[in-house]
């Protein structure tokens, strides 16, 4: 018998959830991603220390700054990991432009420009952006210059359906965020995977797309069980921690496929404008708290990362 992950594979495109080199070797994922928290754990990847070393010293001869260089190492660990994946990378706006409609395009057309410099195509990447309502909206004018975009920290049926109408080429739900904050909410210790929040929230999105005819890509994102992933086998992608992908490949349980395509009717709804989709997310108490945890996390992340980044520079 393949292991599950190998016939997860099957049914869904894998992505791991890593910007680890080595890690990506290993479990071989289609795609993957980086961002602030895994750019600090290539510090600790020997198969990076050289290219890490490498940027640090062209940053030194050309005078970058903090920000520069966190900017040109992102990126730089980015082209790499696009040499071992035969997808696609995800590369972050900085969260500190969530708000921010312009920034967030300027900074993604930098993205876009320095891995052109590196060699990496735009049809290699996909420029990751929070689903606020700002972020949905860089993201609609960068997707019709043809730069595809993974809108993130998205928990409700309202982001969902903006980044539908957006044009948006993939959303990255976030399932164990939800499962988590509903266990507090409900004092719960855990719920059974067809009736976990994450879960059902995956599903839902993910059926109305499929219903409606929505090109846009569903990827679950922030998994906390492999029990939570088998119940979304079948979901168009899946991004895993290599914890968990690990865990995947040593099972050997035959693994049943939980959501199908179905068939799509007329999806002509009435686009979301701003003031529902404020008014809705508004009236999900989840959905809010997470989304501004989640960018809140982000930039703490970002600022962990300039603060050792400011040590390498120094050290002579």
């Amino acid at each position: 018998m393949p292991s599950t992950l190998e016939q997860l594979k099957k049914m869904t495109v894998v992505v791991a959830d890593t910007g680890n080199a080595a890690l990506v070797k290993k479990h071989k994922p289609q795609d993957c991603t980086t961002n602030p928290s895994l750019v600090l754990s290539a510090f600790e990847d020997d198969s990076t220390t050289a290219l890490v070393a490498s940027e640090i010293e062209t940053a030194r001869i050309n005078g970058l700054d903090t920000e520069g260089f966190c900017d040109t190492l992102t990126v730089a660990i980015g082209a790499n990991l696009s040499t071992l994946v035969p997808g696609r990378v995800s590369t972050e706006v900085d969260a500190r432009y969530s708000f921010d409609v312009d920034k967030s395009v300027r900074r993604a057309h930098e993205i876009v420009a320095d891995y052109d410099r590196r060699g990496v195509g735009s049809d290699r990447i996909l420029i990751k952006l929070a689903a606020t309502w700002e972020g949905i909206c860089a993201a609609e004018k960068l997707e019709k210059e043809g730069i595809n975009c993974n809108l993130t920290l998205l928990f409700s049926m309202a982001q969902a359906k903006a980044c539908a109408d957006a044009g948006v080429f993939l959303i990255s739900p976030f399932v164990g965020r939800i499962s988590d904050w509903y266990k507090r909410a409900e004092r719960i210790e855990a719920y059974d995977a067809d009736h976990d929040p994450g879960v059902r929230s995956v599903r839902e999105i993910y059926d109305n797309y499929k219903s409606s005819g929505v090109s846009t890509i569903v990827m679950g994102a922030s998994f906390r069980s492999t029990d939570q992933i088998k119940a979304l086998a079948g979901c168009d992608r899946l991004t895993i921690s290599p914890q968990l992908l690990s865990e995947l490949e040593q099972d050997e349980a035959f693994l049943s496929r939980s959501l199908q395509p179905g068939a799509s009717i007329d999806g002509s709804a009435d686009p979301l404008g701003e003031p529902e989709f404020r008014w809705d997310l508004n009236g999900d108490a989840m959905a809010t708290d997470l989304l501004a945890d989640g960018i809140r996390r982000f930039d703490v992340d970002h600022k962990t990362l300039l603060g050792l980044l400011t040590e390498r520079l120094s050290i002579a």
